[in-house]
């Protein structure tokens, strides 16, 4: 049997851009990627703090360094720049696998910038 757990998270990104007119997905810098253990591609849920939305969609790597959170296409109508987010993932593992695994959280600083 597999069981769904949770992977990775940033927590409390600030949302730096909603665009609409782009093909869907969220674009997020390549250093909090790197940090928090999620990959281009990877699908992940959103949790908006200020409005409460949930959404899930698939990421896209931003450029490095930038600090850029972008929600992209539909999911633009669920936040707005400024916004407070939650980014999670999750993966498939057996109840056993689960038992051991440690999943990675990160806690992104000003202008979603990597702290020590």
């Amino acid at each position: 049997m597999w069981i769904q757990v949770f992977k990775s998270k940033i927590h409390r990104a600030v949302v730096t851009e909603a665009n609409l007119n782009y093909v869907g997905s969220i674009t997020i810098d390549e250093d909090l990627l790197e940090a928090s253990n999620i990959q281009e591609g990877e699908r992940v849920q959103i949790v908006n703090n200020n409005n409460g939305e949930r959404l899930e969609t698939y990421v896209i790597k931003g450029e490095r360094g930038s600090g850029s959170i972008c929600l992209n296409g539909a999911a633009a109508r669920k936040v707005q720049p400024g916004d407070v987010i939650i980014i999670i993932s999750y993966a498939y593992m057996t109840p056993e696998e689960a038992r051991e695994f440690k999943p990675t959280t990160i806690f992104p600083g000003p202008n979603n910038k990597l702290t020590d």
